[in-house]
């Protein structure tokens, strides 16, 4: 069974020892609401601070690196794939996706998921001294493949 307590009902972290090394695949995503005319500048290259996509995207993959060190109990991974992917969705939202991959003894949700919350907290970042309204949300997990409990996907 696995659990974060130990057996005197402590946090600890999990141990994988005993689990198979198979293929791990996880995708979160998280959008970050904003006036159209934040967007669009986004988009035609004119913030001050230079191309916020591509800043936010090495931003979700260094986060997605270093999980370990911001979520207590989580594994230290050998990611071998980050993807951090951005785009407009509709006219006053950034969609942001991020995937993880691995071959290792447990999950890449918490990569994913991280990677994609700090993607949106960039744009915030980068962002807030023209439209401090902005609004993080629908950080979630998409999907999840590999390991003993195999295949998961939001229900469409």
């Amino acid at each position: 069974m696995l659990t974060h307590l130990d057996s005197q009902g402590r946090a600890s972290m999990v141990d994988v020892t005993d689990k198979a090394v198979t293929a791990r695949e996880a995708v979160a995503e998280a959008r970050v609401r904003m006036l159209p005319q934040t967007l669009q500048m986004i988009q035609q290259g004119g913030h001050p601070k230079g191309d916020v996509f591509a800043v936010a995207r090495i931003a979700g993959i260094q986060a997605a690196k270093k999980t370990y060190e911001l979520i207590p109990l989580c594994h230290p991974l050998l990611l071998t794939s980050i993807k951090v992917e951005l785009q407009a969705d509709g006219e006053d939202c950034v969609l942001i996706r991020a995937a993880c991959k691995l071959a290792g003894q447990t999950g890449v949700e918490m990569e994913a998921l991280t990677a994609a919350s700090v993607a949106a907290l960039t744009i915030y970042d980068m962002c807030k001294a023209v439209d401090r309204g902005m609004v993080i949300e629908g950080v979630r997990l998409l999907e999840k493949l590999g390991g003993k409990s195999g295949h998961w996907q939001v229900p469409a």
